[in-house]
Parts: C-alpha cells; structure tokens; sequence
C-alpha cells in the first residue's frame, strides 16, 4: 500500500470559444508598442534594442516591457489588462 505511484495526465484542457484579433494599425507612428516577455534569457536586451529601433525607424511614441514571473505560467490577468489599456500593439516574446 505504500509503494503507490500517482500519473498525471499532461492533456491540457480543451476551452472552446471564438476569438478576434484586432487588426494592426497601418502605420506604428504615434503608436504604443508593448512586449510580454517570458522571461526567457536574454529578452530584456532584444527589447531594449528592439524598442530603439522601432522608435528611430518607425516613430513609436512609447515602448512597454513587463516580464513573467517564469516561462511555465500565463502572464497575471493584470498584466495582460495593463498591456491592453497602455498598448496598441503587443508581441509575446522568447529569447536565449
């Protein structure tokens, strides 16, 4: 009775539901550009450079970076509702 193991499925589970994306803006000029970083290596400094850039060439007015607290968890809803109100625009990112 001691010598029980427990298996675990690793089936996620399946949500049904439809979802629309937004569509992008034509021109990033003026516009808010937020990354979700997923607190891979090295994704704190692309975004630093990427966000440079994206001002310089394209005219981002601002540039948002907020990191998960690991790659294994959704970001907290209040993450996620910060980005939507601050942002036009968000990329999910990895990096190593």
């Amino acid at each position: 009775m001691g010598n029980r193991i427990r298996v675990l499925s690793p089936e996620g589970e399946a949500r049904e539901g439809a979802f629309t994306a937004p569509d992008l803006p034509a021109s990033l000029t003026g516009k808010t550009v937020g990354f979700l970083d997923n607190s891979k290596a090295n994704f704190d400094k692309l975004v630093m450079e990427m966000g440079a850039l994206l001002r310089e060439r394209f005219g981002v007015a601002g540039v948002v970076h907020r990191r998960k607290a690991t790659v294994a968890i959704p970001a907290p809803r209040e993450v996620i509702e910060e980005l939507v109100k601050q942002c036009d625009v968000v990329f999910a990112g990895s990096a190593d």
